[in-house]
């Protein structure tokens, strides 16, 4: 009864103040009019005046002249407080460590501070399951399904639909975001999402290939999934160029917009360090994927080359086994600290550590922590893969093809090139432009 009292009085009220306009009659007070009609009127009618507003300004014309039911919306839409209620979905969160869970994490925070309500779906991990409560009021579902590989959950196309129709419904969602092509949950529900009406942004955090048998099997999953997709939003030009050649969407629908940083958080350390002894950083899921193959070939080699150099390795996956091999195969058990897995909060004590961060990755659609250690003040030796040159400007990174003599050389030309480099001149860039 309450809801139809304010559809009706929002209705009069809004025709009043476009009635007032059009007579040319007071109109600071037609469009106050308008907005009090408008704020009593249900959500779908503020999304109906955005979308007029938008159309009118895509016509590239001025406000002033529209015509008066366009100048009103416009108007309205700008300044109506709108808020969403967003569903962030993916199988890769927290507490799992990664590229993709600070991606959701940070974007969440900055969303929830704009005033919009933000809702993780993932799976469970381990003893973690249910509903829990993030830094922010960010609430997370880790619902009751195990991963069965690579952290994905099993695909059921339709066995996941109850309880993602469920949140749905019971959260009030208005948008949902999916992230990450291998989730197996981001694409289930987007599908379902999609089915149920709702509007749904896509966010692709990889490359992928054509050829390969897995990479042929998850573009059709793509190409099926993000057919009716709103929106889609890549993190670099190279990836945008990819998702567009795999997943068949118009180039008009997908968006590039880059990774960012919190420089607050990662800053160089107050005191400059030494050159006496130069430290090399890698901070990567030790994985193939990652280069791991490549590191247990390089590091022997510069460390052959240069005695004064020390490694420190962070992170963990299959291939720390290699590392370690190569570690005590060439006596390099004080020149080469193994760290383990390094929780992202602890991520800038291990950089400010170091004078180079080495990224040996095989593919990248990005790179945050190229990003994070520039932020801390460090020179940057990379492959030359995937987005990883769109990241840093020619004099903040030394890149290298996939080859361990060349990523030897590229180390060799950062060292040489370390006593020009300022730690806080580094941050203050990287604050600038991202």
């Amino acid at each position: 009864m309450l809801s139809s009292w304010k559809m009706w009085t929002g209705t009069i009220l809004l025709r009043i103040g476009l009635e007032i306009h059009v007579k040319n009659i007071r109109t600071g007070w037609a469009i106050t009019v308008a907005r009090i009609g408008t704020s009593l009127l249900l959500n779908k009618l503020k999304f109906l005046l955005i979308d007029i507003s938008h159309t009118c300004l895509m016509q590239r014309s001025p406000i002033v002249a529209m015509p008066s039911w366009s100048a009103i919306a416009a108007v309205i839409a700008f300044m109506a407080d709108l808020k969403h209620k967003i569903l962030m979905v993916s199988d890769f969160f927290y507490p799992n460590f990664g590229g993709v869970e600070n991606h959701i994490y940070y974007l969440s925070q900055c969303l929830l501070k704009l005033g919009h309500k933000v809702v993780v779906l993932t799976h469970a991990y381990g003893n973690r399951s249910g509903v829990r409560y993030m830094t922010g009021g960010l609430k997370v579902y880790y619902v009751p399904w195990r991963p069965f590989l690579m952290q994905n959950t099993f695909p059921t196309i339709y066995g996941t639909f109850p309880i993602i129709r469920t949140i749905l419904l019971r959260e009030k969602i208005s948008l949902v975001h999916g992230h990450q092509a291998f989730s197996t949950l981001c694409h289930e529900t987007l599908m379902h999402a999609r089915t149920m009406g709702y509007k749904v942004v896509f966010t692709d955090h990889s490359l992928y290939g054509f050829a390969d048998v897995g990479s042929i099997h998850m573009n059709k999953v793509l190409q099926f999934t993000l057919a009716d997709v709103t929106r889609a939003i890549c993190v670099s030009h190279t990836s945008k160029e990819n998702t567009v050649l795999r997943s068949g969407l118009p180039p008009e629908k997908v968006f590039v917009i880059p990774n960012a940083v919190d420089t607050a958080m990662f800053k160089p350390a107050q005191q400059r360090l030494g050159r006496d002894e130069i430290v090399i950083v890698v901070i990567s899921r030790l994985v193939y994927r990652k280069g791991a193959d490549l590191l247990v070939e390089v590091i022997p080699e510069v460390c052959r080359l240069y005695p004064n150099v020390r490694f420190i390795v962070g992170g963990d996956g299959p291939k720390r086994v290699r590392l370690e091999e190569m570690r005590e195969k060439h006596s390099l058990q004080d020149r080469v600290e193994m760290l383990g897995a390094v929780p992202h909060a602890s991520v800038r004590s291990v950089l400010i550590s170091g004078h180079i961060f080495l990224n040996s990755s095989l593919t990248e659609a990005f790179c945050i922590a190229i990003l994070e250690a520039a932020s801390c003040g460090l020179l940057t030796v990379s492959t030359r893969v995937g987005g990883v040159p769109e990241v840093l400007p020619d004099d903040m990174i030394v890149l290298a093809e996939p080859d361990p003599s060349d990523m030897v050389h590229a180390i060799r030309k950062a060292i040489s090139i370390l006593p020009n480099i300022d730690p806080q001149v580094m941050h203050d860039r990287v604050s600038n432009f991202h």
